[in-house]
């Protein structure tokens, strides 16, 4: 299970391009939180702490409690994060407000272990990774770091589908059918992805997404007004 990181954070009175431009030059990133049935709430977090958040693998499943002016806490997920073009600094983030009991649809990484001795691979055949990441739902307090798939007694010719990945208690793939996410062929064998088209699922965040569109909306009119 992912502990919720700490993330202080300050609230933003102003709205549109030109405060957010203030914040930023502060060395601060405008962001907004929303969901859960309430409504969205502008503020302002450190750079520093989010370009580091964002060198670490697992930002978009880690939990963050952010706690505003150190009144108001929220539990959230990092839904989106917006970057210059040029600079490619973070310059906007998306939060989503969740519960311990509230039912997420995320995208895990995968972790292939084993390769240095597997069977397959010194024999000559090619590793072929047709997902690094399964979707699965589950409670927000029992959100997996990762899954690892043991490959060290892989031959030529094996392959590890989704429905044999060994997942926590409360945890399900999102999925309705099954699919490979990884195999080792010939070196002449071309990789098809397997999962059906059908098996994306909306998730909790795109539910949600909405209000979060709503706000920065509603920053793009109060600029206009200026």
């Amino acid at each position: 299970m992912i502990q919720a990181v700490q993330l202080s954070a300050t609230k933003r009175e102003k709205a549109g391009k030109g405060a957010s431009r203030a914040v930023r030059r502060s060395g601060f990133v405008p962001a907004v939180v929303y969901g859960d049935k309430l409504a969205p709430e502008m503020i302002s977090i450190e750079e520093k702490f989010l370009v580091a958040e964002m060198a670490k693998k697992g930002i978009w499943t880690r939990q963050y409690e952010i706690n505003v002016d150190g009144k108001d806490k929220h539990l959230v997920l990092c839904q989106d994060i917006q970057k210059h073009p040029v600079s490619n600094r973070p310059i906007h983030a998306d939060f989503l407000r969740i519960s311990k009991n509230s039912i997420l649809t995320l995208d895990i990484p995968l972790q292939f272990v084993g390769t240095d001795v597997a069977p397959g691979l010194k024999k000559g055949g090619v590793l072929n990774v047709i997902h690094r990441t399964i979707e699965v739902k589950c409670k927000a307090d029992n959100i997996p770091e990762n899954f690892t798939i043991d490959l060290s007694k892989a031959e030529i010719g094996t392959s590890v589908s989704a429905s044999e990945i060994k997942l926590a208690d409360g945890v399900k793939l999102a999925a309705h059918e099954d699919f490979v996410v990884v195999t080792i062929v010939t070196p002449q064998e071309d990789v098809v992805d397997t999962r059906p088209a059908a098996a994306a699922t909306a998730t909790a965040a795109t539910a949600e997404a909405a209000p979060a569109a709503d706000a920065k909306a509603e920053e793009a009119k109060a600029e206009e007004k200026k």
